[in-house]
């Protein structure tokens, strides 16, 4: 994978982010996660900057950022999808409905659209298993959804009306 080159901006934010914790090892976890929500992913470049700051290795990063399924290491899109791959879930039908958007969006797990909007992954359990299945959008939760509900739900954030944020 090519080498990216920080921006001053997410420089000036890890760096930020993890003065807020005190530049603290122990902390690591909380650190990724906001980093990983301001810039959207963490690609080794950053993971070696956190490692700096923080005062530990590369490699505990990267451990740590490669055994978490809610970190990323790459891109994505716009509206993250993340369907629940739990045993409650899975006996519900999530296997249908992943299938389901990976033809809708013509993409595999661990892709994201060549327009930006959408990428996709499988989690192995959301906590919310009374839902089954369930289909995470960005931190917005779809529970109970069929193979029919698919397009609707895509359809929502396609045409714009919805975001993650909201």
């Amino acid at each position: 994978m090519p080498k990216i080159k920080l921006t001053e901006y997410a420089t000036n934010l890890v760096k930020e982010i993890c003065a807020k914790f005190n530049n603290n090892e122990g902390e690591l976890i909380n650190v990724l996660h906001q980093v990983q929500n301001k810039l959207g992913y963490l690609p080794a470049e950053i993971q070696e900057l956190i490692a700096q700051e923080l005062n530990i290795s590369a490699a505990k990063v990267y451990g740590v950022v490669t055994f978490y399924s809610y970190f990323t290491m790459k891109p994505q899109g716009e509206f993250p999808i993340s369907v629940c791959m739990g045993t409650a879930c899975y006996v519900r039908g999530a296997e249908q409905v992943l299938d389901e958007i990976k033809r809708q969006l013509r993409i595999d797990v661990g892709e994201t659209t060549p327009d930006g909007k959408f990428s996709l992954s499988a989690l192995r359990c959301v906590g919310a298993c009374g839902l089954a299945p369930v289909v995470l959008v960005g931190e917005k939760v779809h529970g109970r959804v069929a193979t029919v509900d698919v397009k609707k739900i895509l359809a929502e954030y396609k045409s714009g009306c919805l975001s993650d944020k909201e």
